[in-house]
């Protein structure tokens, strides 16, 4: 008889998500099996980090490099005021692992960048971009592609959010979405830049999990191929369509650029 993937006490934890059609005992264990890396721990990455945790994702990586800093404690909420000063994601691997001891929780304290991508993302069957940073952002797409794994992508500005899936069976790349233009500026302002709500960052990220959740169970439609945007002083939300555009599918090693 094989061994049982779920514990008694799994089960009993797990309940009410095992409850909803479409999850079951199958989908709690896939969530099981599953490994997701979070690149970025922090307004983005830390409601990422705690659903992922609660919803009982197997093995988690974490990728950040910085430290706490008191400005960013209003939307960096995995951390408090005695850990200014700390590793961010030592920080985070206690306070998870104190939310579910359960799961693997895995720290990569380096910047992803073109020279190790690969060999980080390689290790697990989802990534998230949860960066502030355009250029990584590039790198981790191409990654995926290089890869064939799924990109879950967020971004926050002022009041907005947005969410989407890239190269996810298929679907458009990040870079079908927001092509290289080559033009200084054209990355995206830092909340430090033009402040934001902290809030807002919670929402988006929770929306971020959803959607790793329903990719690894298979449930609901899967944000490829569409742009969720949402925007919290205006109670709207949008969708944007993004055409898969087929060069760039075709990626040789990961770069911040295009070369044009």
């Amino acid at each position: 008889m094989p061994e049982a993937i779920l514990s008694p006490r799994e089960l009993r934890r797990y309940g009410k998500q095992i409850m909803i059609p479409g999850i079951g005992t199958d989908g709690q264990e896939k969530l099981k099996k599953a490994s997701v890396l979070v690149v970025g721990a922090g307004g983005l990455g830390c409601p990422v980090l705690q659903y992922l945790a609660a919803a009982g994702i197997g093995r988690t990586g974490i990728a950040e490099f910085d430290m706490v800093k008191e400005e960013n404690l209003p939307r960096q909420i995995l951390y408090g005021t005695n850990d200014v000063g700390k590793l961010k994601s030592i920080i985070a691997k206690n306070r998870l692992e104190h939310l579910n001891s359960s799961v693997a929780f895995e720290i990569i304290n380096l910047r992803i960048d073109a020279g190790n991508a690969l060999k980080v993302l390689g290790n697990y069957d989802i990534i998230v971009d949860a960066t502030d940073n355009l250029e990584t952002r590039y790198i981790i797409s191409d990654a995926c592609v290089i890869l064939g794994k799924p990109m879950v992508h967020g971004a926050i500005y002022k009041y907005e959010g947005q969410v989407s899936v890239f190269n996810y069976r298929g679907g458009p790349t990040y870079r079908c979405y927001n092509p290289y233009t080559g033009k200084k500026g054209a990355g995206n302002p830092l909340p430090a830049e033009v402040g934001i709500v902290g809030v807002l960052p919670g929402i988006t990220g929770t929306y971020m999990a959803s959607e790793i959740i329903k990719i690894i169970t298979g449930t609901g439609e899967v944000l490829s191929g569409k742009v969720l945007l949402l925007n919290i002083a205006e109670n709207t939300q949008y969708m944007l369509s993004v055409k898969s555009i087929p060069e760039n599918h075709v990626v040789r090693q990961p770069s911040s650029t295009f070369k044009l």
